[in-house]
């Protein structure tokens, strides 16, 4: 596996069967790096072309993360927001990218984000829902705070020509991202009437077997 370093984010390919291939982008975790969601790439159908991003931020001893999660003297967590709008603006100029530099369609744009590229999935998407085809966010939750223009949101995608459909799964019994809070996202598509598909799974903080294949069968949909 080749990691390529050309474009504004290092990533890993795996090229399609053919031209003008729909995109399939992959964010990974907090801690983890650009070989970890790739590990789907060979279940996935040849008719995507995969490219899994390395975020911004190096972790020892491998890892990186989209922005930084910083922790209050009782314990409590609490996310870099400035540092993930910086992270989507990123993204951003990365799928452009993407498009001037491989063979894919330039309006089937695909992204897959697990934990924390769940979350950015959610604020990309949902700041520019004429980007995006299929939207899954695995494992994370909906923070508002990210959603660019939010007083805009209802006009936004009733007057977008595509609107991106969302696979969400979470465990039930995830001890990093509360499944209370996974559940809050499909609340806030229903208001929106945006397509949304959210199933759970009696795991942790990861993605089981019956989870993928789900997903899977559902991203390849009207491929």
């Amino acid at each position: 596996m080749k990691t390529f370093t050309d474009l504004s984010l290092k990533h890993v390919i795996r090229p399609a069967n053919k031209e003008n291939a729909p995109l399939l982008l992959l964010l990974h975790g907090y801690g983890s790096n650009e070989e970890d969601l790739f590990s789907f790439a060979p279940e996935i159908s040849q008719d995507f072309f995969i490219v899994s991003a390395r975020a911004p931020y190096n972790m020892v001893p491998q890892g990186a993360a989209w922005y930084a999660i910083n922790f209050d003297a009782t314990g409590g967590k609490f996310s870099d927001v400035n540092q993930a709008k910086e992270s989507m603006a990123l993204l951003l100029k990365f799928i452009k990218e993407l498009k001037a530099h491989y063979p894919i369609s330039k309006d089937k744009i695909n992204i897959l984000g697990f934990s924390q590229g769940a979350i950015l999935s959610y604020g990309l998407s949902l700041s520019h829902p004429a980007l995006f085809n299929k939207v899954v966010c695995m494992s994370g939750y909906l923070n508002e705070e990210m959603i660019e223009q939010p007083e805009d949101l209802e006009s936004r995608f009733r007057e977008s020509e595509n609107q991106p459909s969302y696979f969400i799964s979470h465990g039930t019994v995830d001890q990093v991202v509360p499944y209370a809070w996974a559940k809050l996202a499909p609340d806030f598509l229903k208001k929106l009437n945006i397509d949304h598909v959210f199933k759970d799974y009696p795991i942790g903080h990861g993605v089981a077997r019956d989870n993928f294949y789900d997903m899977k069968e559902w991203l390849e949909r009207d491929l």
